[in-house]
């Protein structure tokens, strides 16, 4: 436990992160986050951080030791996809019960469960996630896994993030120490190049890393490893040879950037590949960190080239959709490198952003914001549900992008709602990821249902009075015999 408090310290105390420099020791030590409250940190504390961070290496077991429950809440919580192997799709847990917990079964269960995981699927790593339960009665994981490696020929990485030491961001750094302390470094590739690079914070969501590679392919760069999208663990045991790092979500991993940049002189910038402008950025920075550290100046003239005709196709398909999308408001309940990102990539065709959540943003995020935007008040830390339902019903945003959390409060607006979050079914990366998405914007607000649903119920209309026409004696007698058997009268027989 000593060894953890020490390990929390350490992440706590990040030079990194610009809002942590300012920060005094007595405020450094509270970490990022407000305290928990016990019993209700399911899917946010430290546990599920760490398995966000390291279930999309694919090829790797991911073992939970503790109740069942802890890995159900984790498991396959992010839409990342693999383009290989599925075993970081198997839910494996040490299911601990509490006859296991008073007899002192924990240890002794968990090194069964690696012993069987070894012998079923022979996989390269088998990463061990404690959790609250086996953390507080003591089990000593990282010799259980010392002596499992030992025995059975096989990588055994102790993930040490039970989920009551903090917030969901702390379990991610968390992670990324995890990958410092015992896979990074531990393996060395055949053929390191000049134009290695890593991605970090990555989660290639929906496959969306994909659309990125392929441009990266084409200017002869090599991702020598994505962490943690679509990885290998031998990709990312190698991944301290790679030349160059670009930094996705800063609020994930950016203690595992600085450290490698200390380590083993690898630089970094933070960016993003959501929208035109950034995506073309993002490219440029790699190609001027690889002229750094040694490559050829030629890949920066080759790069442009590259930019430059992808930005024209990508702007000749944005064409047809800016009319129909001119002036449209869009409402964004988000957070991370998102709330600037994707901010930016929609004003550049023209949509009004009349909000954006900070809530999950670093300090750096919040003035990319305020830069772009040039406006306060459409910044906002934290909305409320009631105000997000007043805003939408209100007609304040045309559409509302968010995650799935929030989209009930979109649909009883009858305000179009899109998923932007890890739940989403599109891929939105690149050059032809911001077409998809602002392809879906349009798909959204153009939808015909919307002025379906906002016109009045049929039960609402009132009955339209209507002058009769004279009757014959039969149809007078076939009308009373209907409403006799029915009990309508004829003042029921209008029409709204």
């Amino acid at each position: 436990m000593s060894l953890l408090r020490a390990k929390i310290q350490d992440v706590f105390n990040e030079p990194g992160c610009e809002k942590n420099r300012g920060k005094d020791a007595k405020a450094r030590k509270v970490g990022c986050s407000k305290p928990l409250t016990p019993g209700a940190a399911a899917g946010g504390c430290a546990f599920d951080g760490a398995k966000i961070v390291l279930q999309p290496i694919t090829d790797v077991a991911h073992l939970v030791h503790g109740p069942l429950a802890c890995e159900g809440n984790s498991w396959d919580n992010r839409g990342a996809a693999s383009s290989g192997p599925t075993l970081w799709r198997t839910s494996f847990t040490t299911d601990l019960t509490e006859l296991d917990v008073v007899m002192g079964q924990g240890e002794r269960k968990l090194f069964k469960a690696i012993r069987e995981i070894k012998e079923a699927y022979g996989p390269p790593a088998i990463f061990v996630y404690p959790t609250c339960v086996t953390a507080l009665i003591g089990d000593d994981i990282e010799a259980v896994c010392q002596r499992a490696a030992e025995k059975f020929g096989v990588a055994v990485v102790p993930v040490n993030a039970p989920g009551f030491v903090g917030s969901k961001n702390l379990g991610n750094k968390l992670a990324g120490e995890a990958l410092l302390e015992h896979v990074i470094g531990t393996a060395e590739p055949d053929d390191p190049g000049p134009y290695d690079i890593n991605i970090l914070g990555e989660f290639n969501l929906s496959g969306e890393f994909w659309l990125v590679k392929p441009l990266l392919d084409r200017l002869g760069i090599r991702v020598r490893a994505c962490i943690p999208g679509d990885a290998r663990y031998f990709d990312i045991a190698c991944a301290h040879r790679a030349r160059a790092a670009m930094v996705v979500c800063s609020t994930a991993l950016i203690n595992l950037a600085r450290k490698m940049d200390e380590r083993w002189d690898i630089p970094f910038f933070e960016g993003s590949f959501y929208g035109i402008t950034d995506t073309s950025d993002a490219l440029r920075n790699i190609a001027e960190l690889l002229v750094k550290q040694g490559a050829d100046p030629e890949i920066l003239g080759r790069t442009e080239v590259l930019i430059a005709e992808e930005e024209a196709i990508a702007w000749k398909k944005l064409a047809a959709y800016r009319p129909r999308l001119a002036g449209k408001r869009v409402l964004l309940n988000t957070g991370g490198v998102k709330s600037w990102s994707v901010v930016h990539a929609l004003m550049e065709i023209g949509i009004e952003i009349v909000g954006t959540s900070v809530k999950k943003s670093t300090v750096e995020d919040k003035e990319r914001i305020k830069q772009i935007l040039k406006d306060d008040n459409h910044i906002f830390e934290q909305m409320a549900a009631r105000e997000l339902y007043a805003m939408l019903s209100e007609r304040k945003a045309d559409i509302m992008l968010s995650g799935g959390r929030t989209q009930f409060i979109a649909l009883k607006a009858k305000t179009p709602w899109l998923d932007i979050n890890q739940e989403r079914q599109h891929p939105y990366a690149g050059y032809d990821g911001m077409v998809e998405l602002v392809r879906q914007i349009d798909l959204a607000i153009q939808n015909p249902i919307w002025c379906q649903v906002r016109e009045p119920a049929p039960w609402d209309c009132q009955p339209a009075v209507r002058e009769e026409l004279p009757r014959t004696k039969s149809e007078t007698v076939t009308l009373h015999a209907v409403q006799e058997f029915s009990g309508t009268t004829a003042a029921d027989f209008g029409e709204c």
